[in-house]
């Protein structure tokens, strides 16, 4: 097992593995299954976007707000239009894999784990740079407390 595996919390890496081990064709199938499953933020938040963080560095608008929860359980929610499926699907495998997680257990999760999915075959580069951001900005964001 490599070090990026022990990182990561069982969640994360049961998705990672699923991708990994699926045929090329099912893989983007399996990343739209996901942004169907993203639920949308709390109503809260959708009266009062201004608290809603933005991810500038990617190309769909997308926003995200972290909650902390008993014992310190981050709950994550994000805002990203129907019109980025893909980037929906990466928030909604963030959303299933880490919510409820620990900070230390977020901030230690590998900074390139969607790399091993095999969505790099599927996904242009630039969009792959924007999965990245919203995992660096959701650490940062827990960073800050």
């Amino acid at each position: 097992m490599t070090d990026a595996q022990t990182a990561m919390p069982p969640k994360l890496q049961n998705i990672v593995s699923m991708f990994k081990a699926m045929p090329k064709a099912m893989r983007l199938q399996a990343l739209l299954d996901y942004a169907k499953k993203l639920p949308e933020p709390p109503q809260q938040y959708l009266d009062h976007p201004e608290f809603m963080k933005p991810v500038p560095e990617c190309t769909s608008p997308f926003f995200l707000i972290t909650e902390r929860g008993e014992g310190g359980a981050v709950h994550m929610h994000f805002k990203v239009p129907p019109e980025a499926p893909t980037v929906r699907g990466y928030a909604g495998i963030l959303k299933e894999a880490l919510d409820g997680e620990s900070p230390e257990t977020i901030l230690n999760v590998p900074d390139q784990f969607y790399m091993d999915m095999g969505l790099s075959e599927l996904i242009t580069p630039m969009r792959m740079r924007g999965m990245g951001a919203i995992l660096m900005r959701l650490k940062a964001e827990l960073a800050e407390g």
